[in-house]
């Protein structure tokens, strides 16, 4: 099966085409998110079958779980790319009268709650590429020891970039109880996200 749909990879290359602005740091940090899953699931892989590493069902796990998260983390760019389109075409809705201006705001709010869900549960995907890395740091294939090094920059970047969307987000939520989640919700990312770098350097 192939790890990524056309539409998935076109939401990549939206990112790097210069005839496009709209889709920006959202997408871009899922995608470093999964090239940092599929860094971790190539570890496991070369790590298998080694002197010294642990029993092959160790790394197997790792690897489908590595996969898995690749998957959901490219979706999570695609869905990114079209949580912006829906927030901007929001804005570009009629605003003559009363009516058009009220269901343009509430198009607004609905658009802006969506871009900030998706990197929301996309920096919670990042967490967990980086407890996969955290499980392998102690034995892996050390001809990988740059790769599994990359995978962790990769998806703590890609981590950030998730929190900074949220964050500037959530300044243009007027839905209180809605605004008052996603705190919560971005409250509870940051704390997972110290655990899992605490006494990392990078």
């Amino acid at each position: 099966m192939s790890i990524a749909t056309q539409s998935q990879i076109d939401a990549f290359l939206k990112v790097i085409d210069p005839r496009d602005d709209s889709t920006g740091g959202g997408a871009a940090s899922a995608v470093a998110g999964a090239m940092a899953a599929g860094l971790a699931g190539m570890v496991a892989r070369v790590s298998k079958g080694k002197p010294d590493m642990e029993p092959d069902g160790f790394y197997d796990e790792i690897d489908a779980e590595a996969q898995r998260l690749a998957r959901s983390l490219l979706s999570g760019a695609e869905e990114d790319s079209t949580a912006f389109e829906a927030v901007m075409a929001a804005y570009r809705m009629p605003r003559e009268s009363e009516p058009q201006k009220a269901a343009r705001s509430a198009a607004i709010q609905d658009g802006m709650e969506g871009a900030t869900e998706v990197p929301l549960e996309n920096g919670e995907r990042c967490v967990e590429v980086l407890r996969l890395v955290a499980r392998l740091t102690p034995k892996h294939n050390t001809n990988a020891a740059s790769d599994l090094d990359v995978g962790r920059r990769l998806a703590l970047a890609a981590l950030e970039g998730c929190i900074d969307n949220v964050e500037i987000n959530l300044g243009s939520l007027k839905r209180e109880a809605a605004a008052e989640a996603f705190t919560r919700r971005l409250e509870t990312l940051r704390a997972a996200a110290s655990t899992v770098t605490e006494g990392d350097e990078a």
